[in-house]
């Protein structure tokens, strides 16, 4: 499941975002390793839940950026499957922690409430499969509209995303030319292709608008590391700069401390490597 693949092809429900607000705590569909989540104080942050608007309504999100006038560089933060709860909220802040505009959408807010969804089957079934990728890329880039109203520099951005994330990190590097830099943890590379998720991450790889590194584990059991490579490869044979690190002895979801995946040594030598690709590609 981890890996997404196979995923069939549903319309879009017409209908007005559902959620309200945030998910409040972690959720139900994974194992949880409480004990081990790492919290992040938001003393000397702005930082909390907000409406991005969007040409189909406001979605709900949440940001954390320092205490201050800005212009702050500014990160999208694409979520997993399971929705903006709090791991996803806390990455913002420790992102805010070093000196970025962090902004994580709830991407799917218009088709489920993932907070009352306990089985990842589930989730992917009825509303990961039932995004389009177009409107996913048009949100993202309403969320940077918004970051740079609200204390964000529009000069100075880039994403990363989480498993699923990590794949519409992908995609969203393809997409954006104003994009600096992505950093893709673990996000799928193939993939069936339907008529609302046309293109895989090794699809959009040799379209790449900005240098992008990827974080993979080579214990990920649903993202065999010969397809990550692949993908760079032809990414790098049309000249787009790719970076691939893999982990030899990580998970899928090896950042996510909340779940049995997390490795801590991985994970924190992953976020070094992350916050050099930005400052690398900022300065």
């Amino acid at each position: 499941m981890d890996g997404l693949q196979g995923l069939a092809s549903y319309p879009l429900p017409r209908r007005n975002v559902i959620m309200t607000g945030l998910i409040s705590g972690l959720t139900l569909a994974t194992t949880r390793v409480e004990a081990q989540a790492i919290h992040t104080e938001a003393t000397g942050l702005v930082a909390g839940e907000t409406k991005v608007p969007t040409s189909q309504g406001d979605l709900p999100a949440y940001f954390a950026r320092p205490d201050g006038a800005g212009p702050f560089p500014t990160v999208l933060v694409i979520e997993e499957i399971f929705g903006v709860h709090e791991y996803i909220k806390d990455t913002c802040r420790r992102l805010a922690k070093a000196g970025y505009l962090a902004v994580a959408p709830e991407l799917y807010a218009r088709i489920g409430d993932l907070s009352k969804m306990t089985d990842a089957s589930v989730i992917v079934r009825d509303v990961i499969s039932k995004a389009p990728d177009d409107q996913l890329l048009r949100d993202l880039d309403a969320a940077a509209t918004w970051a740079a109203a609200n204390h964000g520099d529009p000069k100075r951005l880039v994403v990363t995303g989480f498993c699923r994330g990590g794949r519409n990190t992908w995609l969203y590097a393809a997409h954006n030319p104003a994009l600096k830099a992505a950093v893709a943890w673990y996000g799928p590379i193939g993939g069936t292709p339907s008529s609302i998720q046309p293109r895989t991450a090794a699809d959009v790889a040799a379209e790449l608008k900005a240098p992008l590194l990827g974080l993979y584990g080579a214990q990920d059991a649903g993202i065999p590391v010969a397809d990550v490579k692949a993908a760079a490869a032809r990414a790098t044979g049309a000249g787009k700069i790719v970076t691939i690190h893999v982990f030899d002895d990580a998970p899928h979801g090896f950042h996510a401390d909340y779940r049995p995946s997390y490795r801590k040594a991985d994970a924190e030598a992953g976020w070094q490597e992350m916050l050099q690709w930005f400052a690398k590609y900022l300065a």
